[in-house]
């Protein structure tokens, strides 16, 4: 981690990616982190858990951990208290603009995955990009209208180039938020509520619990993080995040496979005590 000018403010709350972040690339959570986060938890600081995946992963992980916040999960789609199975937050992507991306998407074979009812859809048949697309939190369905039986669906996933291109092109002035990933070769691009995002989230539920932004650490390693980041009183991000985000913040720690989250905590949570032990 850089070696930045002595930090004093509190901590009252910690926000953490997932991918990227506080997961290495088996997705496992390695022990130096497990501790930072079991010795913050233990002072009396906040710990909640702000990622793009669906509310699956972060609510085994916060369990597994101890957390007892609410998951922001879905990219900032939506907040949910898993203790008391109750969503606190929803923003979906309007019907009036959901529907019409499914059926051009059926009409012209445009590889789609929808997020709705806390899972995911697909086609039955389609094409299976990542290993985890067959696994319990996947549902495959003829069509993708079916996710819509009951409702406006959380995010859609636009797959691949050649959907990401057709999305762009047939969709890509409409008043929603559209998220490019890229995982090695393979690039994709979700489509949220113009409200949904990681920092809008991260800001209700520190007012819920009257925690101002300078006594928030959160730290990430994507674009979506960005503005989490700058919002809160420490951002930092991790050594592997792409340039842009590095620089777009004034702290950066470890990668996410050698305990970068645990050195964040220890700099920015617990360096006074070292200082006046």
């Amino acid at each position: 981690m850089k070696d930045p000018p002595y930090v004093t403010q509190p901590i009252d709350l910690i926000a953490l990616d997932l991918d990227g972040t506080l997961l290495a690339a088996d997705e496992s959570i390695s022990p130096a982190n497990r501790s930072a986060i079991a010795r913050a938890l233990g002072s009396g600081i906040r710990v909640v858990l702000v990622t793009g995946r669906g509310a699956d992963t972060p609510i085994k992980v916060s369990r597994e951990l101890g957390l007892n916040l609410p998951v922001i999960c879905c990219h900032g789609a939506l907040t949910k208290d898993f203790g008391a199975n109750r969503v606190l937050v929803h923003l979906p992507v309007p019907l009036e603009y959901a529907k019409p991306m499914l059926e051009f998407a059926e009409r012209n074979d445009v590889h789609v995955a929808v997020y709705a009812e806390e899972m995911f859809w697909r086609v039955t048949g389609s094409h299976v990009y990542m290993q985890d697309m067959t696994g319990p939190g996947w549902r495959e369905v003829p069509s993708l209208l079916d996710a819509l039986k009951n409702g406006a669906p959380t995010f859609i996933r636009f797959l691949g180039a050649p959907a990401v291109a057709a999305m762009q092109r047939e969709f890509g002035d409409l008043p929603l938020t559209y998220l490019h990933e890229t995982w090695h070769d393979f690039v994709e691009c979700v489509v949220l509520s113009r409200e949904a995002n990681k920092k809008n989230a991260l800001m209700r539920l520190c007012a819920d619990f009257q925690i101002p932004s300078e006594r928030v650490l959160a730290i990430g390693d994507s674009r979506n993080d960005v503005p989490m980041l700058q919002w809160s009183g420490i951002g930092v991000a991790m050594a592997n995040a792409a340039p842009e985000v590095r620089h777009s913040v004034r702290y950066v720690t470890g990668t996410n496979e050698n305990d970068g989250v645990a050195q964040a905590i220890e700099r920015f949570c617990f360096a006074a005590e070292k200082k006046s032990a």
